[in-house]
This record gives structure tokens, sequence and C-alpha cells, in this order.
């Protein structure tokens, strides 16, 4: 019994181990540093398809109303890459740290993708 708990976890582990060198992101964090009060600040990710299949955004879901994304729906084909953009609306001063999960087609786990810095008064 105990071989078969192994061999079955290795074999899971290898799967979800090749989806997840199928997409890459050039960073998933974006320190906007300081950013001045009302005036929205976009951040960008670049997304990259490592694996032999086309890849396709199936969403974006952020962390609260205060982050609006943009992304493509179209195929990116292998070796090619996209860009999501997160836009924060800035209308709160102080410290934010705000986070948005990242959806496709060949993972059954969101990559999560954050996006901080300090809004400041004019």
């Amino acid at each position: 019994m105990m071989k078969l708990f192994a061999f079955l976890f290795s074999v899971l582990f290898f799967a979800i181990g090749d989806n997840m060198d199928t997409v890459s992101f050039d960073s998933t964090v974006y320190d906007f540093g300081e950013i001045q009060q009302n005036i929205p600040a976009t951040a960008t990710y670049e997304l990259t398809n490592n694996g032999d299949v086309p890849l396709f955004i199936e969403n974006v879901k952020v962390g609260c109303g205060c982050t609006k994304p943009s992304y493509s729906t179209a195929a990116i084909k292998p070796g090619e890459s996209t860009t999501i953009e997160a836009t924060y609306n800035a209308k709160k001063i102080g410290k934010f740290n705000k986070t948005a999960s990242v959806t496709t087609n060949v993972s059954d786990q969101p990559t999560v993708i954050r996006l901080k810095g300090e809004v400041v008064a004019p």
C-alpha cells in the first residue's frame, strides 16, 4: 500500500511540475514605489507559453474593486508571449498590496500576481 501511495504521489508531482513549466511570467510582483493619489497606475506582467499547445488566459480574478485587469483571450502559441495589465485606482492614501489570480487552460492552479506600493498625497 505504501509503495502504491509513493508511486501515485510521484506521478502527481511530476504532472503538476510539467504544467508549471508551460507558463512563465517575467515577474509576478510589480512594485510601484510611490504613486500620487487619484492617478491610476498600471502594472504590466509578461506571460510566455513554454509548452507545446496553445495557451489561453481563462480568467484574471482581482482581489478587490480597486484593481482592474486587462488581458487578451486570444490563443498564445507555443513560444509566444502576451501581457496582462492590472490598473490600481490609487484613491486611498497609504500602502497597498493587491493580488490577482491568473487562470489558464494548462493548469488547475492559478498563478498569483501581486502589485504593491504607496499612494501619497499630491
